[in-house]
């Protein structure tokens, strides 16, 4: 075992998280007690926690952290909701090939699935051990590809999240995958499961054999999915959390049309998972080809779009922008872009609004050329 993940070490985070953690006087206590090495693993796993509370909460200090850990780690809305994706589908024994830091299969074995995770590097390991304590899962210290046959065999299901990264870092190729996709697609082939993926991967590359599914949390699209299921079609869909909320794909898309009285913004699940189609029905279309911004004439409540109502068109170009916002005394512009070149930050310093008042801005191409829109949340 790691010495940071034992009894020694717990009680030396507990207190240097009670001091301040930044203070030289609270370095000085820790190297009193602990060698060098030590008290570097100490203050690296604080300020880890500390960074990791913003996605985890309270969580994130019952934990062991690494750097690319915590980078790569599924938000536990998201771990919970798959967890119980896959209790519904009838798994209840699941072997989790490259665990990482065992977040995913801490989810699944916290809803009673039993689950066998496999992870390369020793800390990592140990700290996944650390993580899935008193759970019904075991970490196993191996290369995945190796141990995947002899662990995948009768019903048991697969979980696995392939590394997306190369030298020239974050990848949403295919060809990318670590391990290769050819190998994470013969683990999926037979058996009931799911294999997480980065949500840029190209629609055209998934396969049509398996459920795919686009989710969404909070707002924020985080993963791609890709499951065999048993029992069910396949299916692809966009998912919103929290809500556990789905929009079926449609395959067809919307056309584009002049702007109406309403803007709306898709959920970005929705727009991935090509489902924005059902929204025709009630007179959608989008400002523009391949634009993930619909419009119309009606006033439309769904969980899936955020309404706008548009005040006025305006001129687009900064300096025309620059006059509308001091004549009407804006000091507080939120500036949206879909579809364009232009940085929101650096184009509302080049604004340089002021003033009491406060207003939004969308800046988009739509059928009739580049345009700016004043409008208001609904």
């Amino acid at each position: 075992m790691e010495w940071i993940t034992g009894p020694e070490a717990a009680e030396l985070l507990a207190e240097v998280e009670a001091r301040d953690p930044d203070a030289l006087s609270t370095a000085t206590w820790l190297r009193e007690r602990v060698d060098p090495e030590r008290a570097a693993q100490v203050a690296a796993q604080v300020g880890l926690r500390r960074r990791a509370r913003g996605r985890f909460g309270g969580l994130a200090d019952t934990l062991f952290w690494t750097r690319d850990g915590l980078e790569q780690a599924t938000r536990p809305s998201v771990a919970t909701w798959r967890a119980q994706q896959l209790l519904d589908q009838g798994v209840r024994r699941i072997v989790d090939l490259g665990c990482g830091l065992a977040l995913d299969a801490r989810a699944m074995a916290q809803v009673g699935i039993e689950v066998v995770a496999v992870e390369a590097d020793e800390t990592t390991a140990a700290y996944a051990r650390a993580n899935l304590a008193g759970l019904p899962a075991e970490v196993i210290v191996g290369d995945a590809v190796a141990l995947a046959p002899q662990l995948l065999t009768g019903g048991t299901a697969v979980f696995a999240d392939p590394a997306r990264r190369t030298a020239r870092g974050r990848s949403w190729r295919i060809e990318d995958l670590s391990p290769p996709w050819p190998v994470v697609r013969d683990w999926l082939a037979d058996r009931p499961g799911c294999v997480k993926l980065g949500p840029g991967m190209a629609y055209e590359h998934l396969p049509a054999q398996h459920s795919v599914r686009w989710v969404s949390d909070a707002g924020d699209l985080v993963e791609c999915s890709v499951w065999h299921e048993t029992h069910t079609e396949p299916v692809r869909e966009g998912v919103r959390l929290p809500g556990s909320l789905t929009l079926p794909a449609t395959g067809e898309d919307l056309p584009a049309g002049p702007i109406g009285s309403h803007l709306y913004e898709p959920d970005p699940a929705a727009s991935r998972a090509k489902a924005l189609g059902s929204f025709a029905a009630q007179g959608l279309h989008r400002v523009a080809p391949g634009i993930a911004y619909l419009t119309g004439d009606a006033a439309i409540d769904s969980p899936w779009l955020t309404r706008f109502r548009v005040i006025e068109r305006l001129d687009h170009r900064p300096k025309a922008l620059r006059s509308w916002l001091r004549a009407n005394q804006i000091g507080t512009v939120e500036i949206k872009v879909r579809g364009l070149d232009i940085d929101p930050a650096q184009l509302r310093r080049e604004l340089k609004p002021k003033g009491p008042g406060s207003a939004t801005i969308v800046l988009t191409p739509t059928s009739e050329g580049t345009t700016a829109l004043h409008v208001e949340r609904v």
